[in-house]
């Protein structure tokens, strides 16, 4: 990608963000006008003499004769304080103390974007402190809560402050690398969305413009720094020092985040070893929590209210026992509840992978993973998933691998995985597997994709790639039969194929290649 290319898209990027964040400030704005309970606007001292602007809101009646369970709120990134103001009137309703912040570096709180660093952390426990001081808030029953940016925060001060008894993370990340570069592959219209919505709500540290310059240019030789900037930013890290804290934690996420896809969640979920629940819906990123943040009812802040009466306030509203992993198909219907995240997807059936095929790189094929939110909105509301017309599809840049026709609907749950073999022609190379759903006319709907780039390996040398898809639930129809598709290039994607190069995928005998789709246990 050239510079100019990114460029323009950051811009573009950037200009949409910023409309995003002022329509949901100008439309959060008007409830705090009309709020039951009084709002208190506060500065708050965090890491280092940094002022975070925050607010308040106490239940009614307070009058310091009694305590009540506390929630901190860290804002989303490059949204404002009043983000949260419709779920703290609910909340406070409900009797909790509700402190929600703007995070270090956006809008009118001081410092430099940290992106989740040790000074967030940081300010998360101060605001923690100024509340059990300046609010009727109880030390014992402490809880942190958030979307996307806060999300992460929240998770991550669970692992540093014992205090933090309960967590609701909504939309977030577990594992920023997993994420952002999950198959060692940059992620670049996330990144730039991130990037362009920090330029214009907030204040960009040097590290962080370096990180991001970084990213887009592709330097290898800043590979390992990278790494390990991401991994000090995720709660994956530090699971250990969560599970012996003991917070409770909730995970929500959507099928379709195309920033934090739904995959690193359900990993991290498994390494949890306290009290967890997971809930995955049809959406994109923050999409799914979105009517709540206006007051409207909302499935995500339902259960995330269940969560804290249950774990801050002890009452006993049945979520303890319902099935803890929660999972809602792309297709119309209920929620689906399993003991846990192995059960989901537990009759994968493989599609062979047979012959060999070899496809030329450097040219879209057609065949997309969608446009970042766009995509995965469309299909949240319309069931309109990215497309692509099977049989049209030149074999010259895409290899395509067709199962066949379902006699009865296939309900896909969870992770489809691939492993095939793999000779370039190049010692790098990046490439970008399929799965589509394929209709009689040969029409095909994204059931799911992921990325996977390789450096250093040697031209003409076969090797081994396993590679999972990221985890969905789709309902396949009856007469319909499954299709994997690779080819080399997406947008979503910076790739990483020179000039002329080919990959060619093999099934040797011994090692036979297949996608393996997980399906839902008849």
């Amino acid at each position: 990608m050239g510079p100019h290319r990114k460029a323009l898209r950051t811009t573009a990027v950037g200009a949409v963000s910023a409309t995003l964040v002022a329509g949901t400030a100008l439309g959060i704005a008007p409830t705090a006008q009309a709020a039951p309970h009084p709002v208190r606007f506060v500065d708050i001292t965090g890491d280092g003499g940094t002022v975070l602007k925050a607010n308040v809101v106490t239940p009614s009646g307070s009058d310091g004769t009694r305590r009540y369970p506390l929630l901190v709120l860290p804002t989303s990134w490059g949204l404002p304080q009043l983000e949260y103001l419709a779920q703290a009137q609910q909340l406070a309703d409900s009797g909790y103390v509700v402190v929600t912040y703007n995070v270090r570096g956006f809008w009118q709180s001081g410092g430099e974007i940290e992106v989740a660093g040790p000074p967030d952390v940081a300010d998360a426990s101060k605001v923690i402190d100024w509340a059990l001081t300046h609010t009727p808030s109880d030390a014992r029953r402490v809880g942190m809560a958030g979307v996307s940016y806060g999300a992460g925060i929240s998770l991550l001060t669970a692992a540093h402050d014992k205090r933090v008894r309960a967590v609701a993370s909504l939309s977030g990340w577990a594992d920023l690398i997993g994420s952002i570069y999950a198959g060692r592959t940059q992620h670049v219209q996330a990144a730039a969305l991130l990037d362009g919505a920090s330029i214009v709500t907030g204040r960009q540290s040097a590290e962080l413009r370096q990180v991001f310059d970084d990213f887009y240019g592709s330097n290898l030789a800043k590979e390992p720094e990278l790494v390990a900037w991401g991994k000090k930013r995720s709660a994956v890290t530090y699971v250990d020092q969560i599970n012996r804290n003991g917070a409770a934690i909730m995970l929500a996420n959507a099928w379709g985040d195309s920033v934090f896809p739904p995959n690193q969640y359900a990993d991290f979920y498994e390494k949890l070893t306290g009290p967890k629940r997971l809930e995955m819906r049809p959406g994109d990123h923050a999409t799914a929590e979105l009517t709540g943040l206006f007051g409207l009812p909302n499935d995500v802040w339902k259960d995330t209210e269940r969560w804290f009466d249950h774990h801050l306030r002890g009452e006993d509203n049945g979520i303890d026992r319902e099935q803890p992993v929660q999972l809602k198909s792309r297709a119309s219907g209920g929620y689906e509840g399993y003991p846990d995240w192995k059960s989901v997807g537990a009759d994968a059936r493989k599609i062979a992978l047979a012959g060999s095929k070899t496809i030329r790189a450097n040219v879209n094929s057609g065949a997309d993973g969608g446009v970042v939110f766009l995509s995965s909105i469309l299909d949240q509301v319309a069931q309109l998933p990215p497309m692509a017309s099977i049989p049209l599809l030149p074999r010259r840049w895409a290899a395509v691998w067709q199962s066949e026709k379902y006699a009865t609907a296939q309900q896909v749950r969870g992770t489809a995985r691939l492993h095939t073999t793999l000779t370039p022609t190049k010692e790098s190379g990046t490439l970008v597997a399929y799965l589509y759903d394929v209709g009689p006319l040969g029409l095909g709907k994204l059931v799911s994709h992921a990325p996977y780039t390789f450096h250093g390996r040697t031209p003409g040398k076969p090797f081994g790639v396993d590679l999972e898809l990221y985890s969905t639930a789709y309902d396949v129809p009856a007469g319909h039969r499954l299709a994997l598709v690779v080819d080399t290039v997406d947008p979503l994607y910076i790739e990483h194929n020179p000039s002329g190069a080919q990959l060619t995928f093999s099934s040797p005998v011994n090692d036979p290649s297949y996608v393996s789709v997980p399906l839902r246990e008849q």
